[in-house]
This record gives C-alpha cells, structure tokens and sequence, in this order.
C-alpha cells in the first residue's frame, strides 16, 4: 500500500449483469456504490482508516448505512481490525428503533425496493470493505490468486501496452459446486422473502442436478507506483438445467480507487 497518512481516496463498485435462457427468458442489472477512504495516521506497521459515505450522500443515505463511518487498522498480510464496533453497536441501536424492529429480525431476509438481508453484525463491515480493498492480492507476476468461486490456484500474467498501460491479469475455472451452492442459497433468501420456505438441504438436492461450467476473469490496473487502480472481474457461467433448459450468465464487476486531492 503506497499511501500516507492524511490522504484520502474515494472508492467505487459498479457492476453489470446479464443472463439469457434456451427458454427467452431474459433479464439484466446494474448499479455503483461509492466510500471515502482516509488514511488517519500510521500505526504498527500499517495504517488506521476511516471508512465513510462520500460527502454528497443524502440523510437517507446515512441512516440506511449504520456502518459507517468505520474505523479499521489495516496492516499488510492481516486481516482488518474493527475499532469502533461500540459506535456501530449504539448505531445500529436507533437503526432497529427507527424501523421498530427488535432483534429477532436480524439475519432475515426482505424485499422493499430490492432484496437484502438484514445484518446486525457491526463487524460484516469488514467484509464489505475488503471487498472493495484492491491492496488485498499480491500483486506481482506469478503471485498466487484464489477466488471463492474458482478451481484451485491461477496466477498472476504482466501485459504492459501503450494504451492500458501495465496490467496484472488471470484466468481461473468456476467450481461447479461452489455455484450451485450460491444457486440454492439464493433459492432460501427467495423462499423468506415470498413466504414459501426452503430448506438449504432441499434447496441443494434441487440444484445437485446441474451441469455447471464457466470461467473468472480478473484484470488490475497498476499505477506507477506499483499499486492497482482499477480492477475488473469478469465471470461467465453457463448452466444445463436437468429439464434441457440452458441458462447462460455473465457479470462484471468493477472497483475504481483515486486519490481525492483537498
């Protein structure tokens, strides 16, 4: 990580998917989400962050992301420790109250204007950020590289070009059951939310049926510091349902950090 102290950077995540069936049926998403990254102070070895929605964010905005503002330590080959989870807990506190839930809501799934699980976990912000944390793959040629939803190891090809400038990329395999796992996730999280109840046992039995194949691929940006600015995965998927039906899917999803100069 080549920052320092004072610095701030601003964080984006868009993504596009698409998916078409042997049947015509079709359909398609997409959306961004933006966080302010500033670099408070160094401290045992690494940095403590602050996390936070950009400045033009509405009151809705904050009231809907009781996470944040977050503060992590972030040091190199560690994962990211929370600091303030009290400040998140007393949040998430008056998030509860002023939807006039308690407690037993937290880890159910609803629909308003989209679906999401409802997280009472001050530390799931971990997650959330690492996910956007371009610093998190060692970034040299050859380096080593596991997605959740790949085959084993890949690793990391150097392309330089006058117009992209250098690039880190790699090519891995879906895991067939990896896949199918998220499939019947999905199908639970659906099941809540319409009221007809699935199991994951059952949801599982269902999907085990599937031929499943398809590929990742992961594509960084590198400045001249040596340090990603962009990166962009890219994961096709086709999937032969028992019933002779193929689907086919794709999704790009795409995190773009720079430096917000005060």
């Amino acid at each position: 990580m080549s920052s320092r102290a004072g610095e701030t950077y601003e964080i984006t995540q868009s993504y596009k998917t698409s998916e078409e069936a042997s049947d015509g049926s079709s359909g398609s998403s997409s959306g961004s989400y933006t966080i302010r990254e500033r670099i408070l102070t160094e401290r045992d070895g690494g940095f403590e962050i602050e996390y936070d929605l950009p400045p033009q964010s509405t009151a809705n905005d904050r009231a809907d992301n009781w996470q944040l503002p977050a503060r992590v330590l972030k040091i190199p080959g560690r994962s990211m420790q929370l600091l303030n989870a009290d400040q998140l807990e007393r949040r998430l506190g008056d998030w509860l109250k002023a939807a006039k839930w308690d407690r037993s809501v937290c880890g159910r799934w609803i629909f308003t204007w989209n679906a999401f699980r409802i997280d009472c976990d001050p530390h799931s912000i971990i997650e959330r950020v690492d996910i956007m944390n371009l610093d998190a793959q060692d970034l040299h040629e050859g380096a080593a590289y596991k997605d959740p939803q790949a085959i084993g190891l890949a690793h990391l090809a150097r392309n330089v070009s006058a117009s992209n400038g250098t690039t880190l990329r790699v090519t891995a395999s879906v895991d067939p059951e990896k896949i199918k796992r998220q499939r019947a996730v999905n199908d639970v999280a659906v099941g809540e939310i319409s009221q007809k109840p699935v199991s994951l046992e059952s949801a599982l039995r269902a999907r085990s049926g599937e031929q499943v194949s398809g590929s990742i691929s992961v594509v960084w940006e590198i400045d001249e510091t040596g340090s990603a600015r962009k990166r962009t995965k890219t994961t096709t998927v086709e999937i032969r349902r028992p019933d002779g039906i193929t689907e086919k899917r794709m999704s790009t999803d795409i995190v773009e950090r720079r430096q917000i100069l005060q």
